[in-house]
């Protein structure tokens, strides 16, 4: 479909031929179907009017009946075997652009909302027509997000029959990808829409399929034809289906029965008599079905791709016959390359079929009849067929090394205790493998495997097995290689947690994966922060987003302040893209109260032009002792000592108990608890349960500042706030100025401690009517509570038994990002920063 005006600018391949012009294969990563507005399938190029699939990683979007179709043209985000480019050039994906969108070239619009048009970089994203995108320069140089990006030449994943969902450690939940038998439903539904059966007398509807495998699934496709229609009419007709463009003289149809398996009799309608007098298809009674198939021929030509042989030809056609097998086609590929004195021996010939969802390759025989099994194939699919290739490669004996993430086991372990329990319950062969890093605080190993077949099999018992009562979790972690990371790079590391706020989680992980490179994106929910790190953990310097709310960030600063000694970047500067309910951190640096759906892109161009502070962390000894009303009983023990680390606030009282209040509605119906608006109002009905409470806190505790006893006033909570920012954006502590104390600033090593009087005064703090009462300021803390207590940490509440708690200043202060206040450019500084690679690469030549 294209406007009259713009098919002079039409220059993209169909779907018949785009699979021949691919130089890489890469499979995509479809995730579950769903509803995509304004969107156009890359196959048929109608509009996504019903249920459709994405790729995960680029921007494909299909039909679920197109989705056999699609070509696996996905981007190469790392090296896998054979590749070896240390440039990269546009990877260049048709249509769904805004109408707004303007070309790089002409300056011309190039979107549009009624059909697919226009080209997009899906590395730089610089945009253009069709026929003007030919005359960029074909080297990307990753746009203005290039010091972000983790260059795909610096990733090794050897991945083979690893699924793309795995290599990129996107959840279980997102696997929904059809099976055989819903493709089939797919297919089938679909062909009816495209048929458009009609209750034309003159017209008739026929099943086809494409060979035998469509047969057995019962997968076929629907045409309508004329009544009259000639068999060559027909043919062409099931060839266009099924998107082949061969010549239609090289096929016939073949009625279906149930002997069609057994029997290679054609039914031949493309004979001498038909075309001197050609007739219509059917004369009598219709089959049921037709199967379309390949006629036998004696010799045809073929093409053999060299591959990553690098000798700078795209591929090699080859005429072959009945006695060709795959030791004569490698010599004589062999000679047109000029190689002819090289040893046989040290080639093979590679059969890879390109179908959307993966990438299948298998080395054949020697003596294996190259046409006959042409033919099998053939047989089995005509589809299929075409989108199957023939590679030349050499025989390289390169070491299989496959490293997998397993976290939930047992903390504080050795490695041999860990290699023990690895045996038991996943039945490892440890000639096969070997524990390259243990890291005993999280019970994390990470193993490296010299098998791909152990290291499947190990992923998938590790998902379904449980250790101590805890699921464990397995993740496939990619090599980076950081003697080759360009001198400026600084790539940024991605943490989103799916459940934090408003669920924009999974919007947001396919965005980021969609502009940066998909291995530098980690999703929380599959292991923690800790797989991230350990890809990152030779980076010399990098940079790290967490998406979530304030608990989300205090998890990722505790695992970094855990594994820092192991990361050459021992101190990698931290943004924030809240996602919570208070996100109280996020608003101090400016980040925001929420995320509300901001263009991604502008983000992280801000998280590159953030300026880097220092913030201070305190932790906080928990040690219970048993109170002494009840040391009589003689039966409980207190509570060994914990510690717990803060970044935010910490409070004791009513503070807590709505914190625990909350909490426990959360847990109640985590379903409902989507969106900020709605947490804040659960928040508030809480308080209002509770504004008749009274708990006299300063008669239960005891606080002592920097070794001083401090006289507690009148009061129902005590908060302890590292930052200015208290209960979604309140300013606790208060602006006016006070002799007694310093300006607070989060990276003084001080602490403010500020008390309230109940529910009423937090209303009003919140409400920005009054301060909290200042109490006291200092770098330790030592609290006693003579009752069990509510505490708050950084929105974690809990009862804490009578006993101490200590707080005092953490290690290192911690690097974060704050977000510049110099504005941000609006939609023309996207249009602006992506011309950047283009007149870069233009000033190259």
């Amino acid at each position: 479909m294209s406007h009259e005006k713009c098919l002079k600018h039409v220059k993209i391949p169909c779907s018949c031929v785009a699979s021949s012009l691919v130089r890489i294969p890469v499979a995509h990563c479809f995730g579950p179907p769903g509803h995509y507005k304004r969107k156009f399938c890359t196959v048929c190029r109608k509009q996504l009017e019903s249920l459709a699939f994405r790729c995960e990683v680029c921007e494909l979007h299909v039909h679920t009946d197109c989705l056999p179709f699609a070509c696996s043209d996905c981007r190469q985000c790392h090296q896998d075997g054979h590749q070896d480019h240390d440039t990269y050039h546009h990877h260049w994906r048709e249509g769904n652009l805004s109408s707004s969108a303007r070309c790089e070239v002409c300056k011309k619009t190039c979107g549009s909302s009624e059909v697919l048009s226009g080209m997009r970089c899906e590395w730089c994203g610089i945009l253009a027509h069709a026929s003007c995108y030919i005359i960029v320069p074909p080297e990307c140089t990753f746009g203005r997000l290039r010091n972000m990006i983790l260059p795909p030449n610096c990733v090794r994943l050897v991945s083979r029959n690893f699924s793309k969902m795995h290599c990129f450690r996107i959840s279980e939940s997102l696997q929904t990808e059809p099976d055989e038998d819903e493709d089939v439903d797919g297919l089938t539904q679909g062909s009816v829409k495209d048929a458009q059966i009609s209750t034309d007398s003159s017209k008739q509807t026929l099943k086809i399929f494409d060979g035998n495998d469509a047969v057995k699934r019962n997968q076929f496709r629907l045409i309508s034809v004329p009544r009259i229609a000639k068999s060559e009419e027909v043919v062409e007709a099931a060839l266009r289906a099924y998107y082949v463009n061969d010549d239609q003289q090289h096929y016939e149809l073949q009625t279906f029965s149930q002997q069609t398996l057994f029997s290679d009799d054609i039914i031949n309608r493309n004979d001498a008599t038909e075309e001197t007098s050609p007739g219509p298809v059917f004369r009598e009674a219709v089959p049921e079905a037709w199967i379309i198939r390949a006629k036998s021929k004696d010799h045809e030509v073929i093409r053999i791709y060299p591959g990553w042989l690098k000798v700078g030809m795209a591929y090699i056609s080859l005429r072959i016959d009945k006695e060709s097998t795959t030791q004569t086609v490698i010599k004589e590929v062999l000679r047109l390359l000029g190689r002819q004195s090289e040893c046989l021996q040290n080639f093979k010939l590679l059969e890879v079929l390109m179908a959307s969802k993966q990438v299948q390759r298998m080395v054949l025989d020697d003596q294996e009849m190259i046409l006959s099994r042409l033919r099998d194939i053939r047989k089995t699919s005509i589809r299929q067929m075409n989108q199957t290739r023939f590679y030349i490669v050499e025989n390289n004996k390169s070491v299989v090394r496959v490293n997998l993430f397993v976290g939930g086991l047992p903390p504080q372990l050795s490695a041999e205790e860990y290699t023990n329990i690895l045996k038991d319950d996943l039945a490892i062969k440890t000639n096969l493998l070997s524990l390259s890093h243990v890291y005993s605080v999280q019970g994390a190993v990470v193993l490296e495997m010299s098998c791909f077949s152990e290291a499947e099999r190990i992923y998938m018992v590790a998902k379904d097995t449980t250790v101590n009562d805890k699921q464990l979790t397995a993740a496939v972690i990619p090599e980076v290689l950081h003697t080759k990371l360009p001198q400026n790079c600084c790539p940024l590391l991605v943490f989103v947690n799916p459940k934090s706020g408003g669920l924009k989680g999974r919007d947001l992980l396919y965005s980021f994966r969609k502009l940066l490179n998909p291995h530098q994106v980690f999703e929380l929910t599959n292991g923690g922060p800790l797989p991230g790190f350990h890809t990152f953990s030779q980076v010399p310097y990098f940079r790290v987003l967490v998406c979530g709310g304030d608990g989300t960030v205090g998890w990722v600063l505790g695992a970094l302040e855990e594994i820092r000694h192991m990361l050459v970047c021992s101190e990698p500067s931290v943004a924030i893209l809240p996602l919570g309910t208070g996100n109280d951190l996020g608003r101090v640096l400016r980040w925001g109260a929420g995320y509300s759906g901001e263009d991604p892109y502008s983000i992280l161009i801000s998280v590159d032009e953030a300026d880097d502070v220092l913030m201070d962390r305190w932790t906080i000894l928990l040690d219970a002792q048993e109170a002494v009303e009840s040391a009589e009983n003689g039966i409980l023990e207190p509570d060994p000592p914990k510690i717990v680390q803060m970044n935010n606030y910490c409070g004791l009282g009513i503070d807590a108990e709505l914190s625990l209040g909350f909490h426990h509605a959360r847990e109640e119906e985590p379903g409902k608890f989507n969106s900020r608006f709605h947490n804040k109002g659960v928040y508030v009905k809480v308080g209002l349960q509770r504004i008749n409470h009274t708990r006299n806190l300063h008669k239960e505790i005891k606080l002592q500042v920097d070794q001083h006893e401090v006289e507690l006033p009148s009061i129902e909570g005590l908060i302890f706030i590292n930052i200015p920012s208290w209960g979604s954006g309140a300013d606790l502590w208060g602006s006016d100025h006070d002799n007694r104390f310093e300006k607070p600033r989060i990276d003084d090593g001080l602490l403010e401690v500020v008390g309230v009087t109940g529910v009423v005064h937090m209303g009003q703090v919140q409400s920005g009517l009054r301060s909290g009462i200042r109490i006291a300021q200092g770098a330790y803390f030592r609290v006693t509570l003579l009752k069990p207590t509510p505490v708050q940490v950084d929105g974690e509440p809990w009862i804490q038994p009578p006993g101490q708690m200590i707080i005092s200043v953490a290690g290192p202060k911690v690097h974060m990002l704050k977000k510049s206040k110099q504005k941000q450019k609006k939609t023309g500084s996207l249009k602006e920063t992506r011309t950047d690679s283009v007149s870069i690469a233009e000033v190259g030549h």
